[in-house]
């Protein structure tokens, strides 16, 4: 199997570097899918919603097909709906690889001993449910948390997105201090054996668009990661925002936008409710054509 990556490279060099994260928030979803689960409850309500849900996904996947180089799953809205919508998880993963997009689930996990092991295997594992390419990682319990998944790195090919300095309002709290540039000092340790022909090895970092003036120095920390890029659109972040991720060569930084790209904008609620794929799709290429004109600036 060719690293992770490797393959993020190539898709990347191919598409641009525009992630699409899969949020299905039930409320904004098109009117029609809402219908489906409106006014139900229970079991009932979950198995409606999942089936809505699957059946967005898929229609969300077929609009960006072309221009995105990955999809983010945001797992937690797939769990919240119990079995069905993690079977409808489990559907879109397998969707989205067979279609050529690489999957970043976005679990955020972290524990130690067993129970990273069986995160890593629900998560990344190929003998697991999911399989994805790469999953986003909380390093908070320490560098044994994270040694299932880098195990896995080695013997799969998959890639790791480590939170380091997240795009949310509180982060400070908790990120601040150095918490961040020791979190960007594993990882750049981690990549030293495992780099490969772009210098970029498996373990990358989250690195929100909405800190820019701390971009800059945790990328120099980290010179041979990937950084997932969130914050971009909705939550503020601008498309010169994400620069600092970026190494000289265009390389290194993954962009996601989720609600920018998959639901309507203000001004837009008729055309997202009469075709959103449509919608979904001329969204995803202005975020494409942005990017792009950033680094051909």
């Amino acid at each position: 199997m060719t690293p992770f990556a490797e393959r993020l490279a190539v898709a990347v060099q191919d598409k641009g570097p525009v992630c699409i994260g899969l949020d299905p928030h039930l409320h904004l979803l098109p009117v029609h899918f809402r219908e489906q689960y409106a006014g139900l409850n229970g079991a009932t309500f979950r198995q409606a919603a999942a089936g809505a849900v699957l059946d967005w996904g898929l229609e969300v996947l077929e609009a960006i097909a072309g221009v995105a180089a990955a999809v983010k799953p945001q797992v937690a809205f797939f769990e919240q709906l119990g079995a069905p919508g993690v079977a409808a998880l489990e559907a879109l993963v397998a969707r989205a690889k067979a279609m050529g997009l690489l999957v970043v689930l976005d679990a955020k996990r972290g524990d130690i001993g067993s129970t990273a092991q069986g995160y890593c295997r629900a998560t990344l594992d190929d003998t697991g449910p999911l399989g994805a390419d790469s999953v986003t990682l909380s390093p908070y319990l320490g560098p044994e948390s994270l040694r299932p998944f880098l195990d896995c790195c080695d013997a799969q090919g998959k890639g790791l997105f480590i939170l380091v300095r997240t795009s949310n309002a509180e982060a400070d709290a908790m990120q601040a201090n150095g918490v961040a540039e020791k979190v960007a000092g594993w990882i750049s340790a981690w990549n030293q054996s495992r780099s490969g022909p772009q210098a970029l090895g498996p373990v990358g970092a989250v690195v929100g668009a909405t800190v820019p003036s701390e971009a800059s120095a945790l990328r120099a920390a980290m010179p041979q990661s990937w950084i997932l890029v969130p914050g971009y659109g909705a939550q503020g972040g601008s498309a010169a925002d994400t620069l600092p991720c970026f190494r000289q060569d265009g390389l290194g930084a993954l962009v996601n936008s989720s609600r920018g790209v998959l639901f309507a904008k203000p001004g837009e609620e008729a055309r997202y409710q009469a075709d959103h794929q449509a919608l979904v799709r001329e969204h995803a290429l202005a975020m494409a054509a942005e990017l792009k004109a950033l680094h051909a600036g």
